[in-house]
Order: structure tokens, then C-alpha cells, then sequence
């Protein structure tokens, strides 16, 4: 007797919303990282200045954008926080004063996505019994969990990856030769920028070549920027 075909239990899904919050970050800091100090080392090793001058920019280049960064994406996400608690408030001051208002709007949310007005009103009444906050913070203000502004996590992961962006070009400085810094980190920094794109686009799911590219070409322009205006200050600092 033919045995009857064996049943595989589905993998979980993998999705990548919960990364969004912190990958965003992530991925500025370690772009900013790269293409600023490099930046800076590539412009004042162009100005004609001593080694230990390009290494002293680029380390203090790599104290303050770090910190600048994380400042930037702190106060930044904090606003949107910020934002997210006063609306939570608004709604659960007025799911307090009026619950049946609210749940009549849950109901013309579902409704207008497709659900019939009795099924609308089932789905209303069963979420606001299960977690009334959490129905209209999700469904009424686009709030989820996944997506909820994290300040801390943001600047930590924008500072952290700046410093490990610019530590590709500060390495870069101290063991390039003296005479040709600038190309080493030039040379350093695209590869580098094509590593970081690529990286950024994988963690994404998004094609590697196409975020590659994308972050090569303008971490390119920002180099040849900087070493233009470096080069108009033909003075050893």
C-alpha cells in the first residue's frame, strides 16, 4: 500500500521589519563614517600636510562625528518618540471617556480595508477586548512594536557603526606610505563603501550589486569633492 505523502513543517518566515529602526542607522553612521574621515584625511593630506597631522584630523574627525551622529539620531528618534507617546495619550485618554466612539472607529478602520460591516464590528469588539490600546495604536495611528522609535538603540548603533566606517580609513592612513596617503585611503574608502552598500542591501533583502553601486557612486563624488578642495590649499599644515 502506498504510504501517503509526508507533511513538512513550513519555516518560520524571516522578515526584516523589526531591523528598520536600527539597520537605518546603522547603515548612515557607517556610510558617514567612511566617506567623512576619509573626507578629511584625503582633503588635508592633499593640503600637503605631515603624517601626523592627516592622522591627528582623521582621529579627531572620528571623536566628533561619532558623537554628532549619535546626538543627531538621539534627538531625532526622540522627537518621533515624543510624537508617538502624545498621540498613545490622546488615545487612551479618549478610550477612557468614550469607548464606544472608539470602538465604532475601529470598526470603520476594518471596514474600509475590506471587511464587511458585521465582520468589521466583530474584529473591533474582540481586539478592544483583548487590548484595546494596542488595536488603535496599531490600526489607527500606524504605531507597531517592530516599528516604535528606539532613541538609545539608534545612537547607539549610528555611533558605533561611524567609528567602525572611519576605522577603515584611519588604519588606512597609518599604513599607507607617506607620499601616496591620499590614494591609499581613496583606494581604501570606495572599497570599503562597496563592502558597506553591499551589506546594507543584504540585511535589507534588497539586491547586493544594486546597493553596492549605489553607495560606491557617491561616496566617489564626496572623495573627488574633497580632495578638489584640499587641493586648493597647496600649504603644508
Amino acid at each position: 500500500m502506498p504510504q501517503p505523502p509526508q507533511r513538512h513543517s513550513r519555516q518560520p518566515e524571516l522578515h526584516r521589519t523589526d531591523r528598520v529602526g536600527w539597520l537605518r542607522a546603522a547603515v548612515l553612521g557607517a556610510n558617514d563614517g567612511i566617506v567623512s574621515v576619509s573626507g578629511v584625511v584625503v582633503g588635508v593630506a592633499a593640503s600637503g600636510a605631515a603624517p601626523g597631522a592627516i592622522l591627528t584630523a582623521g582621529i579627531a574627525a572620528t571623536v566628533a562625528g561619532a558623537m554628532s551622529m549619535a546626538a543627531g539620531e538621539y534627538v531625532s528618534v526622540q522627537s518621533q518618540a515624543d510624537t508617538e507617546q502624545a498621540d498613545m495619550a490622546i488615545e487612551r485618554r479618549e478610550l477612557q471617556e468614550d469607548p464606544q466612539a472608539e470602538l465604532e472607529e475601529l470598526a470603520r478602520i476594518y471596514q474600509a480595508r475590506g471587511l464587511e460591516p458585521t465582520l468589521a464590528r466583530q474584529v473591533a469588539e474582540q481586539l478592544t477586548a483583548h487590548d484595546a490600546l494596542a488595536a488603535h495604536a496599531r490600526d489607527e495611528l500606524g504605531i507597531s512594536e517592530s516599528l516604535r522609535a528606539r532613541p538609545v538603540q539608534a545612537a547607539g548603533a549610528s555611533a558605533a557603526a561611524f567609528c567602525a566606517g572611519a576605522a577603515l580609513s584611519i588604519l588606512a592612513t597609518i599604513l599607507a606610505p607617506p607620499a601616496s596617503t591620499g590614494l591609499v585611503v581613496t583606494a581604501t574608502t570606495l572599497v570599503g563603501l562597496l563592502l558597506s552598500g553591499a551589506w546594507a542591501a543584504h540585511m535589507g533583502g534588497a539586491p547586493l550589486l544594486r546597493g553596492a553601486l549605489r553607495v560606491g557612486f557617491w561616496g566617489a563624488a564626496a572623495m573627488a569633492a574633497a580632495h578638489l578642495i584640499g587641493g586648493l590649499f597647496d600649504v603644508p599644515v
